[in-house]
């Protein structure tokens, strides 16, 4: 696990400070329902971060004797646990534009409400490209719907300050729990999106097609001697890609020459993608089954 990982999710809880004390204030100043709505999301961003850092510092760990593949999945149990909280967060969130729609008032201080919560939201726009592009460099599950949550959230803030705009121009204050309701179906959309994507990583689902296909491609140009590699399986657990399948080579070969092709594979793999682990079963050729990856 690189400690840059870890830094980033340390920081995203005092991001998620920030940025929860800029939207109170802001909902302090106006009493909209539509701000509440978004800061009561940005508690569900803190408390979310707080799950993401601690996943990492699990996952982190090496395996041991009751885990002996490692700990990499606790990063798709705390991608679910945000799923979750999001969920939660956006059935606050209807809740909270019911009950602006019964007593409906227009804001207070809207141009220093909209100040407030831009400002939050421009914290958000950068600290989510960070998290983005550490994430997906470190393939952390946990660092991508963290990432993915503050991308709601600033979809949340937008459509807020776009309400801010039109209910004064317009007079209508059951324009501010419209907009909450709105932004509270968006948000409830990602949270079923980061659930489902995890829950896949829990099920071992495999890596994307263009992944399987580099790893074939792999198998393919750097295991010369060998005749085929059939009943490849792969998977992703967090930041690490497992692969293993079937290795035929010539009956009459010495255990060393096979030996030799499996760690030429095995080297291939480290120097083409990082935190590979490949388990490699060799037969004699009368098992090749003419099928799979070809050597070539």
């Amino acid at each position: 696990m690189s400690r840059k990982t870890l830094w980033v999710a340390a920081a995203s809880v005092l991001v998620g400070i920030i940025v929860l004390g800029l939207k109170t204030l802001a909902w302090w100043v106006t009493g909209s329902v539509a701000l509440l709505s978004d800061a009561l999301e940005s508690i569900i961003n803190v408390a979310a971060s707080g799950a993401a850092l601690i996943a990492l510092q699990v996952s982190s760990r090496p395996a041991d004797d009751n885990h002996q593949f490692g700990h990499h999945k606790a990063e798709y149990i705390s991608a679910v646990i945000e799923g979750v909280l999001v969920v939660i967060a956006a059935l606050t969130i209807m809740r909270e534009a019911y009950n602006g729609f019964q007593n409906p008032t227009l804001p207070d201080q809207p141009v220093k409400g909209m100040l407030l919560n831009g400002a939050a939201t421009v914290v958000n726009v950068v600290w989510y490209v960070i998290l983005m592009r550490v994430g997906r460099a470190y393939r952390s599950p946990a660092l991508i719907a963290d990432a993915k949550h503050l991308m709601s959230d600033v979809v949340t803030s937008a459509a807020v300050l776009a309400g801010f705009v039109l209910v004064p121009v317009t007079g209508w204050p059951q324009l501010d729990p419209l907009l909450a309701g709105l932004v509270a179906l968006n948000v409830l959309w990602t949270g079923w999106g980061m659930m489902k994507e995890s829950v896949g990583g829990l099920m071992d689902a495999a890596p994307p097609p263009d992944v399987v296909a580099r790893i074939k491609e792999l198998v393919s140009t750097h295991a010369a001697g060998a005749i085929e590699a059939h009943d490849l399986r792969t998977r992703h657990a967090g930041r690490i890609t497992f692969v293993e399948f079937h290795l035929v080579v010539p009956g009459n070969m010495t255990v060393a020459a096979a030996h030799e092709i499996c760690d030429r594979i095995e080297h291939a793999f480290e120097q083409d993608m990082d935190d590979a682990v490949i388990t490699i079963h060799v037969e004699p050729e009368d098992e090749a089954k003419h099928r799979g990856v070809v050597v070539l």
